[in-house]
């Protein structure tokens, strides 16, 4: 028999589950659909279940017999790899990251989204935006958070931060300035190839590449 997330559900009472309710609007999950993973745990266990990252909640995310549910807080020390479709998450800093490049130093991605009310209307037609702090409790109610898509109105903009863990210490770097610091002994090789190749931040496989060529050079 296989084993499906009997850690996970032995330990539901720490973890909070939400109802199905009506879906409309952009998604603020990193996949489009929960799709088939592995969570693996640091004992060696593997667990299998229908997965997915929520950047808004910042969550793994599993169904259960229908019901969305978010790994508990409290099992994220036990747990050491979540794979989904090809592609790993760490836990740091409490929360999952995506390891995109593996080599002497490590490059993680954190998945993030910023959340936009509907506008409240002004004069002359036009609207206003809240802020997505102020929101976020306000549309949690039967769990639309946890939702594939939220209410209507609501715009969502994702956004990633990258952490690149070099001679043992993690290092969160929101730019291509404060990344260069971080290789100051190769600066002429790092501005040079950010020229030739207009390497953007947001771009992340020229991230890659460029962490890649600095570690190889």
């Amino acid at each position: 028999m296989k084993c499906i997330l009997y850690l996970f559900i032995f330990n539901l009472s720490f973890t909070t589950s939400y109802p199905q309710s009506s879906k409309v609007g952009l998604s603020h999950y990193l996949f489009p659909k929960f799709n088939q993973g592995v969570i693996l745990m640091k004992s060696g266990i593997k667990n299998q279940a229908l997965l997915n990252y929520n950047s808004l909640t910042e969550e793994m995310i599993f169904e259960n017999n229908g019901k969305k549910l978010a790994i508990a807080k409290g099992e994220l020390e036990l747990v050491d790899t979540v794979f989904i479709e090809d592609r790993k998450f760490i836990v740091l800093n409490n929360t999952f990251y995506e390891l995109v490049y593996h080599s002497k130093s490590d490059l993680y991605v954190e998945h993030k989204c910023s959340l936009i009310p509907p506008g409240k209307p002004t004069g002359y037609g036009g609207t206003s935006e809240t802020s997505s702090v102020t929101s976020l409790s306000s549309i949690n109610s039967g769990g639309k958070l946890y939702e594939l898509a939220l209410p209507e109105g609501y715009i969502i903009k994702p956004y990633t931060c990258y952490w690149l863990k070099k001679n043992g210490e993690l290092n969160k770097f929101i730019n291509l300035k404060q990344l260069m610091k971080l290789y100051d002994y190769k600066k002429d090789l790092f501005k040079a190839y950010v020229k030739k190749y207009d390497v953007r931040y947001d771009n992340q496989e020229s991230m890659v590449q460029l962490i890649k060529y600095l570690e190889t050079n």
